[in-house]
């Protein structure tokens, strides 16, 4: 399998050091695959989702994400935009412009025309079934409207990426499923590799791998049944 993403020995602090949000992890992760982080507040999973996407940089170590060398690539914008999607828990729309017009941010680094870049933008509402609201605000949607939203914007530049941080932390269990059902489809026909951040294990196990995140090491990476009753087993 074709790794997307190789990591060795990856250490973050702060505080000068007094804090260690990473202590040495490693990680491989393949092309396509769907991969689950978990772990208690603090444990170092959305540092470890930061690193990722290129959101802050590593004190030591080796990251390297779809060919590019996190800590001595100089042009992280270009790659952030062309090889990433992100979605945040907090969807983190802009509320007063449209939701076509969030959509077609990112494209913007692409140099793309106005109408290639509306159309592109209402095909992928289309595909997450809002482009009846294209024209309406985000504080005109529901929290799931909201957050389908940012999976369209997510998609415009065809990321071989999508980091997904707590995606589902703000929803009802019913909007859940379908947030859910919804990347699980674009990454199995579209081989977009996942990487998704959660709290819950009922979601966690949908992945093909879950890696647990404790005190800024990985304590367990593996399929998420076996995980799963050994933390019943544990507990």
């Amino acid at each position: 399998m074709e790794k997307i993403v190789e990591i060795k020995n990856l250490v973050k602090t702060y505080e000068n050091g007094l804090i260690k949000a990473l202590d040495g992890i490693d990680l491989d992760i393949n092309k396509g695959e769907f991969v689950s982080i978990i772990g208690p507040s603090g444990s170092g999973k959305s540092t470890l989702l930061n690193m990722l996407g290129a959101l802050d940089i590593a004190d030591g170590g080796e990251i390297k994400v779809s060919g590019y060398d996190l800590r001595k690539n100089k042009n992280l914008h270009k790659f952030r935009s062309e090889k990433l999607g992100f979605i945040f828990q907090l969807h983190n729309l802009i509320p007063n412009i449209s939701v076509v017009e969030n959509v077609e941010i990112p494209m913007y680094s692409q140099n793309m025309k106005s109408k290639e870049m509306r159309e592109k933008a209402l095909r992928l509402l289309d595909n997450v079934g809002l482009k009846d609201k294209a024209n309406f605000k985000p504080t005109k949607l529901s929290g799931g409207e909201r957050q389908r939203v940012a999976i369209a914007r997510a998609l415009v530049n065809d990321p071989s990426i999508i980091l997904a941080d707590e995606p589902t932390g703000s929803l009802d269990s019913k909007t859940s499923e379908i947030i859910l059902e919804l990347l699980i489809k674009l990454h199995k026909e579209k081989n977009v590799t996942l990487i998704m951040v959660t709290h819950d294990m009922n979601v966690a196990k949908l992945a093909d791998r879950i890696i647990e995140v404790l005190d800024g090491k990985i304590i367990n990476a593996e399929d998420g049944t076996l995980l799963e009753n050994k933390i019943k087993i544990n507990n």
